[in-house]
């Protein structure tokens, strides 16, 4: 009978002191508009404005062959990728370029469509604007594989007996179109489902020690473990809403983006990673004596893990050390369950080695986390 009164009185502490944090937060406005831009304006930003992908690129092409197969050419860019090409002379191509109206200007030269059908070589002139850094970069391989790709339609249907030995079906699956903003605003979700966490519970912690509050916890009937799991379960309540909302809001409407598995089985997922990476936030925050160096701190951590974990580069172009090493990262293996789930419609029997780790990492991290917590309350005790 004593034993779960106790039980309960250890769960009423924990509620109470999460209904606290709640209220923190809700006074503390910065860190309302950091939660509002992550899961709106930064989601909406990664999935439409990412470096590599082509959207609106000017192009101008001088066409001084006026063919059926210049023609073809001219009319395979379209957009969203490109805006419709401008058909200029040479001299209104280098004044375009010169005054940045244009990122690109193919000269198509005249007899292009007599040689190609002659089995010559014809040379074509591709002028770039490097500064525009990232569409130069992407765009003129872009443009490289679509007058191929134009060139060797062309000439295959012209000698028609002349077939290739080889035909590749290629089908995309899980994303048709290969639309980029599928890929990025899923992925930017999941990232700031591990920043926002850390950053929410070591913040509050810290907070409390500039405000003064974390003495008056000290001289009240509560343990260390009781206050960890306070901020553990409010500031992942807060993520985990915020996160449901922007990929219902943001993501699914505004975006249109599909989602192709279980959000409920996603957000189990959710609440794994989040037990790991609020730990972690508040394992970060008893080093740093000051929001200054917890900010370095989190320069330090984050990036890696955001980098490493497989959501920017699979985890295979990297070398096997460092796929090791971050194995012991909770973030690896919430990118394979988001990405195995949202992605590809994924079940439990798919993913149930990842949410294992997640919670055998987050059970040490908890681990490490209250051992800290205690000393550093002792200390200042």
């Amino acid at each position: 009978m004593n034993r779960a009164r106790s039980s309960i009185r250890h769960l009423v502490n924990i509620y109470r002191l999460g209904v606290k944090e709640l209220w923190s937060l809700w006074r503390d406005p910065m860190m309302l508009v950091l939660i509002v831009w992550v899961f709106t304006g930064s989601v909406y930003t990664a999935a439409t404005a990412m470096p590599e992908t082509l959207h609106n690129v000017p192009i101008a092409i001088i066409d001084e062959d006026d063919s059926a197969l210049s023609q073809r050419i001219v009319s395979a860019f379209y957009p969203p990728q490109f805006i419709a090409p401008r058909l200029v002379s040479m001299t209104e191509a280098d004044r375009g370029m010169d005054a940045g109206l244009y990122t690109f200007s193919l000269h198509l030269p005249q007899g292009l469509q007599r040689d190609v059908l002659a089995g010559r070589a014809p040379q074509l002139q591709l002028n770039v604007d490097a500064t525009r850094m990232s569409q130069a970069f992407t765009g003129s391989g872009n443009v490289q594989q679509i007058v191929l790709a134009e060139v060797g339609e062309f000439v295959q249907r012209q000698r028609v007996g002349t077939a290739a030995p080889v035909e590749l079906a290629v089908r995309a699956r899980f994303n048709p179109a290969l639309e980029k903003s599928w890929f990025g605003s899923l992925n930017q979700i999941i990232n700031q489902i591990t920043l926002l966490s850390i950053i929410l519970t070591g913040a509050a912690l810290l907070r409390e020690r500039e405000h003064g509050t974390i003495e008056h916890l000290l001289v009240m009937p509560v343990t260390p473990t009781e206050i960890m799991l306070s901020k553990i379960w409010a500031m992942g309540l807060v993520v985990l809403a915020a996160a449901a909302l922007s990929l219902n809001l943001v993501v699914r409407a505004m975006l249109q983006v599909p989602v192709q598995g279980s959000l409920p089985l996603f957000f189990t997922g959710a609440a794994l990673c989040l037990f790991a990476t609020t730990s972690m936030g508040i394992f970060l925050a008893t080093l740093a004596r000051n929001m200054a160096q917890f900010g370095m701190l989190l320069v330090l951590t984050i990036m890696p893990l955001q980098m490493l974990s497989g959501g920017t580069t699979p985890r295979e172009s990297m070398p096997e050390m460092v796929q090791t090493i971050m194995l012991a990262a909770p973030t690896t293996h919430f990118v394979e369950i988001g990405q195995a789930i949202l992605y590809r419609g994924a079940g439990i029997d798919v993913v149930w080695q990842p949410f294992l780790w997640m919670a055998l990492i987050g059970a040490v991290l908890f681990a490490l986390s209250l051992a800290r917590f205690r000393k550093t309350i002792a200390q200042m005790a």
